[in-house]
C-alpha cells in the first residue's frame, strides 16, 4: 500500500482559558465550551491523533511508522526517534491569559519525567487589538530577586510583555519564561512533550474542578533562564512563492510560504517528513497520484518518500515544518 499525504482527526482540549475561535475562526467541529487547544498531529501517550483520510484512516502515526519507518518519517528521524514522532502540532485559542510557565530541557525532562523537553515556536494567526504575549524577562534577575517577586505577587512586573499581531513569530526555547495573552489565536510547533511547569496563574479557580491549578515553582526554579534578549520576536522575510526561513533549531525547522499561483517543491535532499500548516487561505497539495485541499486551520503530513510536491492557490500562507 502506497503512502500518501495524511490528514488527522484533531483532539480538542478543554482549557480554563479557552474560547470560541477554534470553532468560529478555524471552523473546528466540537460541542464543548472553553476549548483552548486543537492538537493537530500528536504522538503524546494517551493523546494520539488518528489518520482521517484514505486507506490508513483510523490508524495512529505510531502504527504507520512501525510499518513504513524511514519511508514515512525519514531514515534520519527513524534512526533517532524510532517509532516515536518528534513533533506536536497545535492551534491555541487564548480567550483569557495562559499561566506564566516554563519548560524543562531534554536532559531534565528525561531525568524527571522520562519525556522529551519542550522547545517550541508560536506563529500568531489572529490577535485582538492590544493583545500581547509574554516571552522572557524584561531585566536580568538573580534567583533570589525572582523568588522575592514571586512571593510578593509581582512576578508579572519583571516579564517582557509584547503587543502582537497576525504574522508575529516567537521561538520559545526550554528555560524561557512565557505565556500567551488574552485574545491571541496561534499555531504552535513543539517537541512531542506535555511537560509544563506553571509559575503563576492569576489565582484563578477552574470552574470544572472548583480549585486553583497546581503550581510547580520548586521544579521551575532551576530550569529558568534569567538572561535577557535584545529581541524576542523572530524577524523574517515574506517573499512570494518561496520558503522563507522562520525558526531553525536542532529540534525542528520551520519556514513560511506566501503562495499565489503554483509552487513546485522537491524534498529529495530533506531526509524527513514535511508538515504543512495552513494559516491563511486555501491550498491544493498535489503529488503524482493525489490532490488534497487544505484550508486555514488544517494540517497535512507529507511522507518522506513523496519528494515532488506541487502547491497551488489563489492566495494562501502555509508553515512548512520538518526535522
Amino acid at each position: 500500500m502506497k503512502l500518501y499525504p495524511l490528514k488527522f482527526n484533531p483532539l480538542f482540549k478543554y482549557r480554563i482559558w479557552g474560547g470560541e475561535k477554534l470553532k468560529k475562526t478555524l471552523n473546528k467541529e466540537y460541542q464543548e465550551e472553553n476549548i483552548g487547544e486543537s492538537w493537530e498531529i500528536s504522538d503524546v501517550k494517551g493523546d494520539k491523533t488518528l489518520i482521517a483520510n484514505g486507506e490508513f484512516a483510523g490508524l495512529s502515526l505510531r502504527e504507520l511508522t512501525k510499518k513504513y519507518r524511514g519511508d514515512l518519517v525519514g531514515d534520519l528521524v527513524y534512526d533517532i526517534f524510532g517509532e516515536e514522532f518528534p513533533l506536536l502540532i497545535k492551534f491555541i485559542d487564548a480567550k483569557t491569559p495562559l499561566s506564566i510557565q516554563v519548560h524543562p530541557s531534554n536532559e531534565i525532562a528525561k531525568e524527571r519525567h522520562n519525556s522529551f523537553g519542550k522547545n517550541e515556536m508560536w506563529y500568531v494567526m489572529q490577535a485582538d487589538k492590544g493583545a500581547e504575549l509574554i516571552a522572557g524577562f524584561s531585566s536580568e534577575l538573580t534567583k533570589e530577586e525572582y523568588t522575592k517577586h514571586l512571593n510578593n505577587n509581582t512576578v508579572l512586573d519583571v516579564m517582557h510583555h509584547e503587543k502582537v499581531e497576525s504574522g508575529d513569530t516567537f521561538y520559545i526555547p526550554t528555560g524561557r519564561v512565557h505565556a500567551i495573552g488574552a485574545g491571541v489565536l496561534l499555531a504552535e510547533i513543539q517537541q512531542t512533550s506535555d511537560v509544563t511547569y506553571r509559575i503563576y496563574d492569576y489565582d484563578r479557580v477552574d470552574a470544572k474542578t472548583g480549585a486553583k491549578r497546581e503550581l510547580h515553582n520548586d521544579l521551575a526554579l532551576d530550569v529558568l533562564d534569567f538572561k535577557v534578549q535584545d529581541n524576542y520576536k523572530t524577524e523574517y522575510k515574506l517573499d512570494k512563492n518561496v520558503s522563507n526561513k522562520l525558526v531553525h533549531t536542532p529540534y525542528f525547522k520551520s519556514n513560511i510560504l506566501d503562495i499565489e499561483g503554483v509552487v513546485k517543491k522537491d524534498y529529495a535532499k530533506i531526509d524527513s517528513f514535511v508538515i504543512y500548516i495552513c494559516v491563511d487561505g486555501v491550498l491544493a497539495v498535489e503529488t503524482e497520484e493525489d490532490t488534497i485541499v487544505i484550508k486555514k486551520g488544517e494540517t497535512i503530513l507529507i511522507p518522506n518518500e513523496l519528494n515532488k510536491i506541487s502547491l497551488s492557490s489563489n492566495k494562501a500562507k502555509i508553515l512548512e515544518v520538518y526535522y
